[in-house]
């Protein structure tokens, strides 16, 4: 009797995994003007939304304004979705462009002092420096490092090294999220490395000036 249970517990769970609305039905019936129909659509997204925005700003609040930004340019623009991708693909484009836009428009707010760096990233910069190929990209010390030189970086090598880099997307994700195309992506992921080891050398250069 227990296995049948089991059984028929495990059919009614997934008849209700089944009934869920596809994403399809929940725009259709927010277009149409169904509010409850668009607050599912934030609710079913909004913790992807809040993970990428993430990537990109400092503070909980700046996290919180993208957020924001996302779903009322989702609202505003929801009509214009064709279904020609997967609506995921299509709400993280719009993500990915309102981060961006957020770094361009706070560029000159980012620029942080390397002179309050911890033991531990004192630590990894000095062997960096010494060794470089000794020094460990796994450490805590180093993703603090790549964080803030990530903070120092041009909005456009911030975002290509977050995709690229951080996420591990390939060249035709990165093409398919930004609009760039993928020659373009290549060309900006070659000046973003650049610029990012002249960041992470003006560091080691600012710690021991």
């Amino acid at each position: 009797m227990r296995a049948e249970e089991s059984v028929a517990n495990s059919v009614g769970a997934d008849s209700t995994i089944a009934m869920e609305p596809a994403d399809s039905e929940w725009i259709a019936r927010a277009l149409s003007g169904e509010a409850e129909a668009f607050e599912a659509l934030v609710v079913r997204y909004q913790g992807r939304v809040f993970a990428t925005a993430r990537r990109y700003a400092r503070r909980e609040d700046e996290v919180q304004d993208i957020v924001q930004e996302v779903f009322l340019k989702l609202h505003l623009k929801l009509a214009s979705f064709r279904g020609e991708a997967p609506f995921e693909h299509w709400l993280m484009r719009l993500t990915v462009h309102t981060c961006y836009d957020f770094l361009r428009g706070h560029q000159r707010n980012r620029e942080n002092s390397f002179t309050d760096l911890s033991v531990a990233e004192t630590e990894w910069l000095d062997r960096f420096v010494s060794e470089p190929e000794n020094a460990s990209e796994d450490e805590d010390a180093a993703r603090t490092l790549v964080q803030r030189v990530l903070e120092n970086m041009t909005p456009s090598g911030r975002l290509i090294i977050t995709l690229l880099e951080i996420e591990d997307r390939s060249v035709k994700e990165v093409a398919a999220l930004t609009g760039w195309s993928v020659p373009a992506v290549k060309v900006r992921a070659f000046r973003a490395r650049s610029e990012m080891k002249k960041v992470l050398a003006r560091l080691a250069r600012d710690k021991y000036l």
